[in-house]
């Protein structure tokens, strides 16, 4: 096998869930890209069943299913559909989250529940509907968490819930790679981007105070290019990364050095 082979995916089938809009469209068809059947998972139907067809047309087979995955059977649901429709599931990139910036003091606490609700509950019910899955076929699998640089380090935005549940999200991370990988051959890892082009971080970078801050804090002195993303989802995807599990890896133009 080649260096370059080593981060195909031919033959495998991987789960994005947050695919309709964002860095998810771009994760699926990175992951479409590198040889993935890809099943993609969101709330908004109209927009996911646009990337489904984007996915096809390209000449890779692909499902959307409606799914918040704040609710466990929803997350149960999605993988199910993947194995029926497509066979075993290999990747599952947990793309899902929402943002709320607020002062601490002044936060609702149903905020502040919300936001965890979706990017760490969620994002541990999918881990688990896609373990159970790979465990029951016997061949492992990988998967990516989508983390974020505030969950390793502060920023200047109050954001407590979000960075909270990010740096949950990599406690998360770590153990379920030390419960599966040896046993099962389940690899566990976390990319976690800095600030790119987003929805989430749409309102941010297009403020020009909220992009100047960004750009003093960031060594490379830009945002980030959602291409930027991909080489490193494919390596943790990929059996280019056979050897790595357990890790958080910044892409994030040097934001997390401070």
């Amino acid at each position: 096998m080649s260096v370059l082979d080593q981060f195909r995916l031919d033959g495998k089938v991987a789960i994005v869930t947050g695919a309709s809009s964002g860095l998810g469209v771009g994760f699926a068809e990175a992951l479409a890209d590198a040889g993935a059947d890809v099943v993609l998972g969101a709330r908004r139907v109209e927009r996911l069943e646009e990337v489904r067809d984007k996915i096809r047309a390209a000449g890779r087979r692909c499902i959307a299913v409606p799914t918040d995955v704040s609710a466990a059977g929803d997350c149960d649901a999605l993988v199910a559909a993947a194995v029926e429709q497509l066979g075993d599931v290999h990747v599952l990139v947990n793309n899902a989250g929402v943002g709320h910036a607020a002062p601490a003091h002044k936060e609702d606490p149903a905020d502040f529940g919300r936001v965890v609700g979706v990017n760490l509950m969620g994002a541990y019910y999918m881990a688990q509907a896609f373990g159970r899955a790979c465990i029951r076929a016997g061949h492992g699998g990988s998967i990516v968490n989508v983390s974020s640089a505030l969950g390793i380090g502060g920023g200047d935005i109050p954001q407590v819930a979000y960075s909270s549940s990010k740096a949950g999200l990599n406690g998360m991370t770590r153990d379920l790679a030390m419960q599966w990988s040896a046993r099962y051959g389940i690899r566990v890892n976390s990319l976690a981007p800095s600030f790119f082009e987003s929805e989430l971080t749409g309102p941010l970078l297009e403020s020009e105070v909220g992009r100047q801050k960004v750009l003093a804090r960031t060594p490379l002195g830009r945002v980030g290019e959602r291409h930027e993303l991909y080489g490193a989802l494919l390596l943790l995807a990929s059996d280019a990364g056979s050897y790595i599990t357990g890790i958080t890896l910044p892409v994030d133009g040097g934001w997390t050095l401070h």
